[in-house]
């Protein structure tokens, strides 16, 4: 049946750092060559792309290089390809990679997501940041009130956590305070200075209750995941690693007035695509653009039932590298930079095949689930190392 699924093969990621000088489409190719030579692939052998949101030519550090330009950089036979932003957020793109090599449109598939947010806003006359004169789509209901940060409509669903189910900030942090622990293993981590509990609780307000520190930071890098199909994986020499389920949600894209995160009726989708339980999994490398999303992610996962989030992850002990769910074992995007969801598949990998050096978790892990995605958009995979 081998041939009937589809499998994460090359892994790759380039220089991860902050107002870099090095082109985007040259730090992608970078992140490709590195997952092409794990993975053992030549470049001809590749005939799919697939990526998230595309070019974004109107804000080009958000997304500076598209499918198409890779395929012509590479010179890429390409039987199929896919960039945009209307799917169920970044790891979309490899749930379409997925779907395009069980179907045979492909045999191997570059998914990639570059971001320069941060050299960016270094060079503004390079990268003009998008200016409006009017406000539209959903846009109108945030721009009069000046909540035009992600921060602000994460903050919403954080605090009625704290109002609802009793969520203190002490127990929030540890999502901060395991992401720094983790990062200062990771030789590529953007940042890898510990942070303490006194640190955290002194740091300014963003909105709350979130502050500085349960925000990821502008990043520039690119990750590389290369999907296989089923009966293309005798063709790599690395550990192939099997794509047991996967799961994507979309609701109200405006983020107005939804009762809930996407991410807890993606979690119920997952499980119900698979025979695996939450009980089997090994690592736990869940989206944490802002701290209170992964809290979201554990509930909708199951880990923990609905407003326990809190007390499941109090003292991190549950949480850390030697604990009963490692989380976000690379640093997450809080510690290790803002890879936008990427990075969690690219970790499940790493920890998976055994290469996570001084973070790498115990007991022969087998099971990882990743995510990406807070608020309206979700998608989660569950990759198993057969």
């Amino acid at each position: 049946m081998t041939e009937k699924h589809a499998y994460i093969t090359g892994i790759g990621q380039s220089q991860v750092g902050v107002r870099l000088t090095r082109d985007p489409l040259l730090l992608t190719l970078d992140a490709v060559k590195e997952a092409l030579d794990e993975a053992g692939l030549s470049i001809e052998q590749i005939d799919g792309v697939s990526t998230y949101p595309g070019r974004a030519a109107a804000m080009l550090g958000f997304s500076p290089v598209g499918a198409d330009e890779l395929v012509d950089a590479l010179g890429i036979k390409a039987n199929w390809y896919a960039g945009g932003g209307e799917i169920t957020s970044q790891l979309g793109a490899v749930v379409a990679a997925e779907a395009a090599v069980r179907a045979g449109h492909a045999r191997h598939v570059i998914c990639f997501r570059t971001v320069y947010e941060a050299a960016a806003m270094s060079r503004p006359d390079e990268y003009p940041m998008p200016r409006r004169e009017r406000v539209d789509s959903y846009s109108q209901w945030f721009a009069p009130f000046n909540a035009i940060s992600a921060a602000t409509w994460t903050a919403q669903y954080a605090m009625r956590h704290v109002k609802r189910y009793g969520m203190t900030r002490e127990q929030l942090a540890q999502i901060a305070l395991t992401g720094r622990a983790n990062a200062a293993l990771n030789p590529r981590a953007l940042v890898r200075e510990p942070l303490t509990m006194d640190e955290y609780m002194s740091a300014r307000m963003i909105s709350s209750p979130l502050c500085l520190f349960d925000c990821d930071r502008y990043t520039d890098a690119s990750t590389v995941l290369i999907v296989s199909a089923g009966d293309a994986i005798d063709e790599v020499r690395c550990t192939p690693v099997r794509i047991a389920a996967s799961a994507g949600r979309v609701e109200r894209l405006s983020w107005d007035q939804a009762e809930w995160m996407a991410c807890y009726a993606t979690g119920k989708d997952l499980w119900q695509r698979t025979d695996y339980k939450p009980s089997d999994v090994d690592t736990a490398q869940l989206y944490d653009g802002f701290s209170f999303q992964a809290v979201a992610w554990l509930e909708g996962l199951g880990f923990c039932d609905i407003g326990e989030g809190g007390a499941f992850i109090e003292g991190g002990k549950r949480i850390a590298l030697d604990g009963e769910l490692p989380l976000n074992t690379f640093g997450g995007q809080i510690g290790a930079g803002r890879l936008h969801g990427f990075g969690f598949a690219h970790e499940s990998v790493v920890q998976l095949r055994g290469k996570g050096g001084a973070r790498q978790i115990g007991g022969e892990p087998k099971l990882a689930v990743c995510t990406s995605g807070g608020g309206p958009l979700a998608t989660a995979l569950l990759l198993a190392l057969d």
